[in-house]
């Protein structure tokens, strides 16, 4: 498959906004709000805008990175809390997340290759000791995960882009002899491993689940009491150069695409350094994903760290791999947090403004003690479902990413936008249809006007406090 992630481009396509259809799409916290349609714009000679005023301004005529996807982590924990749910509500979770009409239209998704913390007990698709896979089966998911993968793929017209990610190989592999914990890849077993991931991508298709790509290892460099396992970047280069890749080809796989690191954005650079500066290894790399997790040292996101990648590697793609709201509190949703929503609509904007071509949310869906999780890493998602209960409850999470995937669609290419101030944050997208699409999100307490200026003319606009909204100009 060829790379995404091109060089920015100028398109000769004119474009005659006044006689676009307008609309206005806003979410906005402690409102009823929630992607609704709030107005439309209108046109008129540009206006010089003031220091003291807030402005965008977008030029579809320069284009970057072309859109590969939004969506999320179809997870253990999500299908055990699905089928734990009313059939009515199954249903309209399916229709929420993945129907673009009705629902937010997610063309993406991520598993793992057997268990993670999200899943309710460690497990491998192998007996112990098994270096030869001949016990190889991938019986545990057909329960939960693998039908509710296939009602996903359903849901989204039977198209859905799949990558998957191990988090440890079987614990007889490695150094520490346990899944958990850490510890590494022992070099007797490469091969091996090499092997099982071809095995499950192969059992995985069989099941008629389509895989588009995978990642090496989730978070190569923690060492976390689940399922986890380290490698150095070097590590990390020569299993993909001397086995991953050379297996996946020899496997009828060459197709797969690969992403390295998988981990947070403020070793991006080094990951990336290290494997694309070897032909050897770069030439099976799609591209380098990314999380969100580097905030704990000080609260601040890296997100220059993904642009220095772009730049430096601009033949490679960069994909956001998982990101969620840590340290479930049902108070926080209770009392509908802004920060729970905003932390997803920064990132978005941010990171495709630094060239990523694809997002993925952690766990789509979690019951209402934030799991279950075998080690008690009770996290939050966009949406929860109340297994005793059955109620299901789409927080404002979910909203946010669907001012992203409901409007901006694959195939589309990033356009220029820049805004003026630091209270409105902005990215902006031209579809394939040339439907243009400009997110604007406040995270600041007060409401204000703002203006958006594009093939010369202005339009003038209101937003609410912590809000975000979506402008799809289309045309007649």
């Amino acid at each position: 498959m060829e790379t995404v992630n091109d060089q920015p481009a100028e398109t000769s396509a004119y474009i005659n906004v006044v006689d676009m259809k307008s609309e206005v799409f806003t979410t906005a916290h402690n409102s009823e709000l929630k992607l609704k349609l709030t107005g439309s714009l209108v046109f008129q000679e540009f206006q010089q805008p003031k220091e003291t005023e807030v402005a965008i301004n977008v030029d579809p005529s320069k284009q970057f990175q072309t859109f590969l996807g939004i969506g999320a982590a179809l997870t253990d924990a999500s299908a055990e809390t699905f089928y734990k749910l009313p059939q009515e509500n199954q249903d309209l979770f399916m229709e929420a997340y993945f129907n673009q009409e009705r629902g937010i239209g997610y063309t993406l998704a991520r598993t793992h290759i057997h268990s993670c913390d999200f899943s309710s007990g460690s497990y491998t698709y192998i007996e112990e000791g098994d270096s030869e896979l001949k016990t190889f089966n991938i019986d545990h998911d057909k329960t939960f995960r693998i039908p509710f993968i296939k009602k996903a793929i359903e849901a989204a017209g039977n198209h859905l882009t799949m990558y998957v990610s191990p988090w440890s190989p079987p614990a007889f592999m490695k150094t520490n002899n346990d899944m958990l914990q850490g510890g590494k890849l022992a070099p007797d077993y490469y091969q091996s491993w090499a092997n099982y991931y071809a095995k499950f991508i192969k059992a995985y298709e069989k099941e008629g689940i389509p895989i588009w790509g995978l990642t090496i290892q989730n978070e190569p460099m923690a060492v976390q009491r689940w399922e986890s396992c380290i490698y150095s970047a070097e590590e990390e280069r020569d299993f993909l150069k001397n086995y991953l890749g050379p297996t996946l080809e020899k496997e009828g796989l060459g197709d797969k695409n690969i992403i390295v690191w998988d981990h947070n954005r403020d070793l991006l650079f080094q990951r990336a350094n290290v494997i694309l500066n070897d032909p050897d290894a770069s030439k099976y790399v799609w591209g380098t994903g990314f999380h969100w997790y580097e905030d704990w040292k000080d609260g601040v996101p890296m997100f220059d760290a993904v642009k220095r990648v772009q730049e430096t590697y601009p033949d490679k793609n960069l994909i956001f791999t998982e990101g969620c709201n840590e340290k479930y509190e049902l108070i926080r949703i209770e009392n509908k947090d802004p920060k729970l929503a905003e932390r997803y609509g920064k990132s978005m904007i941010n990171d495709f403004n630094n060239g990523v071509v694809a997002w993925t949310d952690w766990n789509i869906l979690l019951d209402q003690t934030g799991g279950p999780n075998h080690v008690g890493n009770l996290c939050f998602a966009p949406v929860h479902g109340d297994t005793q209960t059955g109620a299901l409850t789409f927080t404002n999470s979910y909203y946010y990413m669907g001012h992203f995937s409901k409007y901006i669609r694959p195939g589309a290419k990033r356009i220029a936008s820049a805004s003026s101030s630091n209270n409105l944050l902005t990215t902006a997208f031209q579809n394939k249809d040339d439907s243009i699409v400009i997110i604007a999100m406040n995270p600041s307490d007060k409401a204000f006007e703002y203006s958006i200026t594009l093939d010369s003319k202005t339009a003038y606009l209101n937003t609410w406090p912590h809000a975000i909204q979506t402008i799809i100009l289309t045309k007649p």
